[in-house]
């Protein structure tokens, strides 16, 4: 139970890919083996889908998961390195920003439809697209307030074991090229 209140984001995940999995599991066997058509597992597993592209977003964003060029940012000196890291930190949270502000717009725009097979509401899956730019908003700026964007504070979580699993530690390259040894 304590997961629930210390990662409730890597929850909603498992939980929502667990669904879609059930649901479309459930669709195959009701049509190929009871031959029965599921009126509504195809929609409500596309807005899960929905659901779990936004929220896998905003979790890579919380643990630096997305691509990063620091073999570019790594030849400057730290004080234009964290200049460039604020500038890319505003620029994205600038997009995100607008994206969240028309993801609002759109969603008062579609309230009232209601999807066909399930009968729900269409800003509910719509208001995925919402929560996640929140969410990423929100990881990109903790991890810029937090200092997680800097190398030299990357060099530290290193060491602490909590590097990113797309970052790239300078200090380890090796003549041997990458993916050689596998």
């Amino acid at each position: 139970m304590n997961a629930w209140r210390r990662q409730p984001l890597e929850v909603a995940l498992c939980v929502i890919l667990v669904a879609i999995v059930t649901i479309t599991f459930a669709q195959v066997v009701f049509r190929y083996v009871l031959q029965l058509s599921l009126t509504w597992s195809e929609e409500l597993a596309r807005f899960l889908l929905m659901w779990l592209v936004a929220l896998s977003s905003a979790y890579a964003f919380k643990v630096r998961a997305h691509f990063a060029l620091h073999f570019v940012v790594d030849r400057f000196d730290e004080r234009i390195r964290k200049a460039i890291g604020a500038l890319v930190t505003a620029t994205v949270s600038l997009f995100l920003i607008v994206f969240a502000w028309q993801s609002a717009k759109f969603i008062l725009v579609v309230r009232d439809q209601t999807a066909p097979g399930t009968g729900m509401s269409m800003a509910v899956p719509y208001s995925s697209a919402l929560v996640g730019s929140l969410l990423m908003l929100y990881y990109v700026v903790k991890n810029w307030w937090t200092g997680a964007g800097l190398r030299e504070d990357a060099a530290d979580q290193t060491e602490a074991g909590t590097r990113g699993p797309g970052d790239h530690d300078p200090g380890s390259e090796t003549s041997e090229p990458a993916g050689a040894g596998t």
